[in-house]
C-alpha cells in the first residue's frame, strides 16, 4: 500500500535517520594553553599578537574580559579548573604536589554520564593517575612519538621540569637523578628560563602539533558514536621560547618594545619578594639585558602564533566533521605571563597580566556572537559551568558557581568576589580578593597591596598605605581572611 507523504515522513525508519535536534550540545571541546596573558590577543588590539583563530572564536562567542585563575602557577591552577575547588580545598599546593586521588574531577562526572572523556596534552598531574579520564595522551606519549628526536627537546629545555619537561612523572628520576645531565648539547643552563631562539625541531614534531593531530584523531574516532568531553591542552606560549623557525622569523627582537611599566615601579611600595624579583630579574637574570628581554618578548609572541595555528587546525576539523553546531568550545589558559610588565617575568604574582586569563565560550544556541562579559569571574567556576551546560548534576561543595547566567546574558550582575592564592603552606603565602573595581593582595608578613583597577588599570599606585583608603583595605582584608588566611599552616 502506498504511503501518503505525511505517513512517510512520520515513519519510524525515517525518523531514526533525521538529524538529532537537542536543546543542549552533546560535546565539549576545551582548548587550554599555558601562560597566555589575557591582553595578548589580536582582537583586543595587541599590535604584535597574531591570533586569528582565537580572535574568530571570540567573535563568534562570549568573551570574559575579567577572568582570573585561582593560583598563578600551573599545577594548583589546573587542579582548580578540573575540580571546581580553590587551592586550600583541593590541596594541590605547588607544581611538585600530586593531586589527591580522592577528589573527583569533571572527567569523572562526564564519564559517569555517558561521555567519553579525553585529555590530550599537558595537565601537570605530577603522578601517574588518570584522574577520571578515559583516554589520555601526555608528554610521555609525545616522547614515544619523537623517539631519538627527544634529544632535540632535551637540548631546548635545558632543565628538569615536570610541567614542560622530561618526564611528566618526577618520581621516575627520584632514585638516580636527571639522566639528561651531561647530555644536553645546546642550552645547558640548569633552572633558567631561556631568552629564546628558533627551534631545531620540525614544526610537525612540536608538542602543539602533536596535541592538535591527536585531538583531531580523537574527534574522528568518537564523533557520532559517543558524546565526548575533550581537553586539548597545549604547552605554548610557555617556555621553552623556541618556536618553529617559520614562526620565529615573523617576530624580530628589534621590533619589540618593552612595556610602559618596565622600570617604573616604586620599589618602596611593593612587597619585599616582588621588589627582589624586579631587582634581580628573577627567575631569569639573563633578561637584565634589554636586548635579551626584547628577544624573549619576540619569541613569546612567536610561540603564541604557533599555538593559534594549531588551535585553528582543531577548529577546522571540528567544522569539517559536522560537529560545530553540536559542540561547546571553550578557550582559556592556566595563568598569564608578566612579559616584562613591572619589570617582572613569568607568573607567580597577582597583577593582571599574571593572574588574569583569556576565557572564551562558544555555546551553540546560547552565547551571543562577539559578546563581552565584564563581570569578574574565576576559573574555579569552569567545572560547574561545563556540567550545567551539559545537563549533568553539579555536585555539592564546589567553590565556583556556574557561569551559565552570564553566558545567557553577559550584562547579568552577580555580586560575588573572586579570589586567588599562591605559595600556601610556605613563608611566602599570599592571597588576593577582587571585588568590583578593587583588588587587595595580602602577604603573610609583608607589605599588602591595594589597587583601584578602574583608575589604575596598570596597578602602579599601591593605595595600601593611603589613609584615605584605609577603610576599604580593612574591609577587603577582613573578608579575605574570613574566607581563608594564607598565613595558616593547615588547610
Amino acid at each position: 500500500m502506498a504511503l501518503t507523504r505525511k505517513q512517510f515522513l512520520a515513519s519510524p525508519s525515517l525518523a531514526a535517520a533525521q538529524p538529532r535536534k537537542t536543546s543542549r550540545p552533546r560535546n565539549v571541546l576545551f582548548l587550554l594553553s599555558d601562560q597566555h596573558r589575557p591582553s595578548s590577543v589580536g582582537c583586543l588590539g595587541d599590535p604584535v599578537a597574531q591570533t586569528p583563530n582565537i580572535d574568530s572564536l571570540a567573535n563568534t562567542g562570549t568573551r570574559f574580559s575579567q577572568a582570573y585563575c585561582s593560583n598563578p602557577v600551573c599545577t594548583p591552577s589546573r587542579a582548580s579548573i578540573l575540580t571546581g575547588l580553590y587551592t586550600h580545598h583541593h590541596r594541590t599546593w605547588s607544581n611538585a604536589t600530586p593531586w589527591p586521588f580522592e577528589i573527583r574531577t569533571m572527567a569523572h562526572h562526564f564519564s559517569r554520564s555517558g561521555y567519553i572523556s579525553g585529555l590530550i596534552g599537558k595537565m601537570h598531574f605530577v603522578d601517574a593517575q588518570t584522574h577520571g579520564f578515559d583516554y589520555r595522551l601526555d608528554f610521555n606519549d609525545w616522547f614515544q612519538y619523537l623517539g631519538p628526536k627527544t634529544q632535540l627537546y632535551a637540548d631546548e629545555l635545558g632543565r628538569r621540569n615536570s610541567g614542560s619537561g622530561l618526564p611528566i612523572v618526577d618520581d621516575l628520576w627520584s632514585d638516580f637523578g636527571d639522566p639528561w645531565i651531561g647530555h644536553r648539547r645546546v642550552d645547558n643552563r640548569q633552572g633558567l628560563v631561556h631568552v629564546g631562539r628558533a627551534s631545531l625541531i620540525a614544526e610537525r614534531d612540536h608538542f602543539e602539533s602533536f596535541v592538535s593531530r591527536e585531538s583531531i584523531r580523537f574527534m574522528k574516532r568518537f564523533a557520532g558514536k559517543h558524546p565526548f568531553f575533550l581537553i586539548a591542552s597545549y604547552l605554548k606560549p610557555h617556555d621553552p621560547f623556541m618556536p618553529p623557525e617559520t614562526w620565529a622569523r615573523r617576530f624580530q627582537a628589534d621590533d619589540m618594545k618593552l612595556p610602559a611599566t618596565y622600570g617604573k615601579v616604586d620599589l618602596a611600595k611593593v612587597p619585599a619578594e616582588i621588589r627582589q624579583r624586579i631587582e634581580n630579574h628573577g627567575p631569569s637574570p639573563e633578561l637584565k639585558d634589554q636586548a635579551a628581554a626584547r628577544q624573549r618578548i619576540a619569541m613569546y609572541y612567536a610561540n603564541l602564533a604557533h599555538l593559534d595555528e594549531c588551535i585553528g587546525r582543531v577548529l577546522t576539523a571540528l567544522r569539517e566533521l559536522g560537529l560545530e553546531d553540536d559542540t561547546i568550545v571553550v578557550y582559556s589558559s592556566d595563568h598569564g605571563e608578566m612579559l616584562g610588565e613591572h619589570g617582572l617575568w613569568q607568573k607567580f604574582v597577582f597583577y593582571e597580566p599574571s593572574a588574569g586569563v583569556p576565557l572564551i565560550f562558544r555555546v551553540p544556541g546560547l552565547t551571543h556572537a562577539g559578546a563581552v562579559c565584564s563581570q569578574p569571574v574565576s576559573q574555579v567556576s569552569l567545572m560547574a559551568t561545563f556540567l550545567d551546560l551539559c545537563g549533568i548534576p553539579i555536585p555539592a561543595g564546589l567553590d565556583g558557581p556556574p557561569l551559565t547566567p552570564l553566558l545567557r546574558d553577559p550584562r547579568h550582575v552577580r555580586p560575588a568576589a573572586v579570589y586567588a592564592q599562591f605559595a600556601l603552606r610556605t613563608r611566602n603565602a599570599r592571597a588576593m580578593i577582587r571585588d568590583g573595581d578593587w583588588k587587595y593582595c595580602h602577604y603573610a608578613g609583608d607589605t599588602p597591596e591595594l589597587y583601584n583597577l578602574r583608575s589604575d588599570p596598570q596597578e602602579m599606585t599601591n593605595l595600601a598605605g593611603d589613609p584615605a583608603h584605609r577603610g576599604r583595605m580593612d574591609e577587603l582584608r577582613a573578608r579575605l581572611l574570613a574566607w581563608h588566611d594564607p598565613g595558616r599552616t593547615t588547610a
